[in-house]
């Protein structure tokens, strides 16, 4: 892989500065010796500056070694870990900008103390491998940091949505018209659109779209719910609209190739959202339903339904507007998926705002707690599902305190089939600390007919008696006992 001039400018400025230190050489007596300045070397040595040929022979001169060794990309070994980051490419990769980092300030660290960033660079790549983490991992989480850094609210995404609506007009709140969606797509941006096929490839059907872009031609599964090509459609309106060339070409992704890839699905997903919720007819249409004092669960489905959201798009636009609106800021939301029958949970979303709340996704071989709503709520539509008594998506509502702390939540939960998957349920929940905001905003908080459970992160770390929705021993908390009580016992002894 070719490094970059950036990383070339690093790794030479590494070698210049091991070297010189091995010698115990001042910058002074470096500066006399070349005739390059003190602030010039001190820039070469942060990987700011890589100074012509004539300077580099009469450095290399200075530090007994040679030309091509000081150019050559190759490190010395106790600064291997730092050598396979950079010949990676990878921090190249990094949205440091994003969080307002300056690439130049990650360049000094490494540049400082190349030793020790290197022996947290092996640390963090052997943890990564032991569990078997990929460079999307980080992407991921990165994006997910991202949004929480900005409690998931983006004006100017919300500003290019209204935009596109005044300039486009189509009815929204539930009556977006299919066909004028269409109709942008294809005489806007001279789209060809296909719903069939996909059906020729049965191994391509776990896909909602595809999108071949020599051709312009966007192929959609025959199997979406009008709601669904409604949102892939304002996704891909997006693309266009906001100018995003660096995509995935897939509505999952197949093989991330960059960073970028990665926040342009999130910017044209949050786009289609406030394209087809729009926030000021939402946040009226949440502050009626917050008023209400009881808890109504057809109340909250008929928001979503009026606006023909998916339960995802519906919660994932809470969490846009709870926040930044109604002051909500302690905010999660977690989507876990589950085969109808097996009491197996997997957690395949998850966001948190301001704080990192329970649970998470860090039990991977563990049991969830199985008292959250958001797993019994997918019992509940397994039930119905076998009795053949299943219409629509079900929802509830669960004040949830976390055992042994005073963190309390009120969530809201919406479970449903997949679609178009086959053979598996999902449930969507989102969380808000319940304190004295929440009071004020949400008048039916304190309604005794929502269910309140005692909870916990995962069976194996639970130390709740005679619980009967226990899927596992506590073996985890059993073995910190253990270790707890050893140490007492050392303690003792010495």
């Amino acid at each position: 892989m070719a490094i970059s001039t950036q990383n070339r400018k690093l790794i030479f400025g590494l070698k210049v500065r091991q070297l010189r230190q091995e010698k115990q050489m001042p910058f002074k007596v470096l500066s006399q010796k070349t005739g390059v300045s003190v602030s010039y070397l001190n820039e070469i040595e942060k990987g700011k500056k890589f100074p012509k040929a004539e300077k580099i022979h009469m450095l290399a001169k200075a530090l007994d070694t040679s030309y091509e060794e000081l150019i050559s990309i190759e490190l010395s070994k106790n600064l291997q870990p730092v050598a396979d980051l950079l010949h990676s490419n990878f921090l190249e990769e990094l949205p440091l900008d994003m969080f307002g980092i300056e690439a130049g300030k990650v360049v000094e660290l490494i540049s400082t103390a190349p030793a020790r960033v290197g022996a947290f660079i092996s640390a963090v790549l052997e943890i990564s491998r032991k569990y078997a983490l990929q460079q999307e991992n980080f992407y991921f989480a990165a994006l997910r940091s991202y949004q929480e850094l900005h409690n998931n609210y983006f004006e100017e995404l919300e500003t290019a949505a209204e935009n596109f609506a005044q300039t486009h007009p189509m009815p929204f709140g539930g009556n977006f018209s299919l066909e004028h969606l269409y109709s942008i797509l294809v005489r806007e941006y001279g789209y060809f659109i296909d719903e069939e096929e996909l059906e020729l490839y049965p191994s391509l059907k776990r896909f909602r779209y595809i999108f071949q872009p020599k051709k312009k031609k966007f192929l959609i599964n025959s199997d979406l719910t009008d709601m669904q090509r409604a949102f892939l459609l304002s996704k891909e309106i997006g693309f266009n609209y906001l100018q995003l060339k660096e995509r995935a070409n897939t509505s999952s992704f197949v093989q991330i190739e960059s960073f970028e890839q990665v926040l342009n699905n999130f910017k044209t997903s949050y786009f289609a959202g406030a394209l087809l919720m729009p926030k000021d007819q939402l946040i009226k249409d949440l502050k009626d339903f917050f008023n209400l004092e009881k808890w109504n669960k057809s109340a909250f489905l008929g928001i979503m339904n009026k606006y023909k959201a998916s339960p995802e798009m519906f919660l994932q636009r809470l969490t846009n507007l709870l926040p930044q609106f109604f002051g909500l800021e302690q905010v999660f939301f977690l989507r876990f998926n589950n085969t109808p029958g097996v009491d197996q949970y997997e957690l395949t979303k998850e966001l948190h705002l301001s704080r990192h709340h329970q649970p998470y996704g860090n039990g991977i071989s563990e049991h969830y707690c199985r008292r959250w709503i958001t797993l019994w709520l997918l019992d509940d539509l397994y039930q119905l599902q076998k009795n053949n008594t299943y219409t629509d998506p079900i929802a509830s509502a669960q004040r949830s305190q976390f055992y042994g702390t005073d963190d309390e939540y009120l969530c809201f939960t919406i479970a449903r089939p997949a679609h178009p998957t086959p053979d598996t349920n999902v449930s969507v929940t989102i969380g808000l600390s319940v304190n004295e905001q929440l009071k004020k905003v949400i008048r039916f908080g304190n309604d005794e007919a929502i269910i309140f459970k005692s909870v916990n992160q995962t069976c194996e770390r639970c130390d709740i008696k005679n619980c009967a929705e226990r899927a596992a021993e506590p073996v985890v908390l059993n073995a910190q006992k253990q270790r707890e009580q050893m140490w007492k016992d050392l303690k003792r002894i010495s």
